[in-house]
């Protein structure tokens, strides 16, 4: 099996190069490798690659940002994907893509399932709800809703000397610096730590799992407070955390408050999707071991 990744320098670019790279050759383009929002480009590196399977984990991820700058957005969360997935449908590839939980309202009261209708509320939303949609263009797809991830591997600066990983990894990072941090208490998420979701694609494109739209996070779900205070009190920094809300921060960009989502459909798939605090706990061993 050939695989092409893209956003091969990113926190889940990274380690899907990795995992996959048992099966097979890995072709991995970083951004100044391939320009997904130039479709011809697009085209062209699928046909040189040609891969039986395309992992796009590139994303313009910065929320508040998109707010401004709405077509960059849209050009990479969006129609960069539909050049993905009209190369893959070209090469008969299967298509894989990752989105995201903020598609959703907020406004539930339980765990939202696949089949939960999209509310966006921010341009980053709604320029990941698009993308989701084009990627479906592919008749072998899969489309993975990740949500507040972490993990993934040691390298910590792209090229640029930015860093990456997630909210928690630098939340982590602050309580091993011993730097105070706070957490909101009403906003809940599901996280998905990053060895996990790779593991997870791994399964649904080597078994041949019915195509189609999957969320990829671990079992359970918590306010962004709890999984802190949980890492705090591992790290035995808990006196560094602060609780705070929403309504005491002002971002441009709305953020759903309870994005919890049930992963049933792809455990269903065979994926095994351990709970959060069991990812944590790993995460946290992997940290210190490095």
């Amino acid at each position: 099996m050939r695989t092409l990744v893209t956003g091969a320098a990113g926190q889940l670019g990274r380690e899907v190069t990795r995992r996959f790279a048992q099966y097979g050759p890995v072709v991995a383009l970083r951004r100044d490798g391939l320009d997904i929002t130039d479709h011809e480009a697009v085209l062209t590196a699928v046909g040189e690659a040609a891969p039986d399977v395309i992992l796009n984990c590139a994303a313009y991820n910065k929320v508040d940002g998109a707010e401004d700058d709405p077509v960059t957005a849209m050009r990479v969360n969006a129609f960069a994907v539909r050049s993905l997935a009209t190369a893959a449908r070209e090469r008969d590839a299967v298509f894989v893509h990752y989105g995201t939980d903020f598609v959703f309202d907020g406004d539930a009261s339980e765990p939202y399932t696949e089949s939960v209708a999209p509310g966006p509320q921010s341009v980053y939303a709604t320029s990941k709800l698009l993308g989701e949609w084009f990627a479906a263009g592919a008749p072998r797809h899969y489309i993975l809703r990740v949500e507040s991830l972490f993990g993934g591997g040691a390298e910590r600066t792209d090229p640029g000397d930015r860093p990456l990983g997630s909210t928690l990894d630098r939340m982590v990072d602050a309580l091993e610096a011993d730097r105070p941090i706070s957490g909101f208490t009403d906003r809940i998420v599901s996280p998905s730590y990053v060895p996990d979701v790779a593991a997870a694609t791994a399964v649904l494109v080597t078994t041949s799992s019915a195509p189609g739209l999957y969320h990829c996070v671990n079992t359970g779900y918590a306010s962004w407070y709890d999984l802190a205070l949980a890492a705090a009190r591992r790290l035995g920094r808990e006196a560094l955390l602060s609780p705070i809300t929403m309504a005491e921060v002002n971002t441009p960009a709305a953020r759903p408050r309870y994005c919890a989502l049930s992963n049933d459909k792809i455990l269903g798939a065979g994926a095994v999707m351990p709970r959060w605090e069991d990812a944590l706990e790993r995460y946290l061993e992997a940290r210190q071991a490095s």
